[in-house]
């Protein structure tokens, strides 16, 4: 356990010695002011984006599978259905995603992505409406629980 502990600090600390090289590289190279211009240091950060959102992705299941085999096997199921309910919550936002045309572009893009786009927005939406209503039950739980 103590190795396994070892690496992960170690793949912690190259994954940040890594972002912030590409965040200096983008500065010093610098970041497009118009579309016209090459947006390679723009791209090279979503690309380390998405691969940092995949690889957390992947360790939170692969880890949390594992994990919950050694530990307790009937955990499983419970990993299982929150997956099944998170993957309905973003197949409804997708549904719900307008794709409408992005506002003051010239050049539009393909619906795809703006339905992609708009299912963002919609969990990000979620996301941070939920975390007001917890943050408001928690207070007034706190509160009942406290006289």
């Amino acid at each position: 356990m103590k190795n396994l502990e070892k690496f992960f600090k170690w793949l912690m600390v190259v994954l940040i010695v890594v972002s912030v090289g590409i965040l200096v590289w983008g500065f010093v190279a610098g970041y497009p002011s118009t579309p016209n211009q090459p947006a390679a240091t723009v791209e090279a950060l979503l690309y380390w984006a998405y691969a940092m959102i995949g690889l957390a992705l992947v360790s939170v299941i692969v880890f949390g599978l594992v994990i919950a085999a050694i530990n307790d096997p009937k955990s499983i199921l419970k990993l299982g259905i929150g997956v099944v309910v998170v993957a309905a919550v973003c197949g409804v936002a997708y549904l719900l995603a307008p794709a409408n045309p992005a506002m003051g572009m010239i050049q539009q893009p393909t619906t795809g992505t703006l339905k992609l786009t708009d299912t963002i927005l919609n969990l990000t939406y979620l996301a941070g409406g939920l975390a007001i209503l917890s943050i408001i039950f928690a207070e007034i739980w706190s509160a009942i629980r406290s006289k």
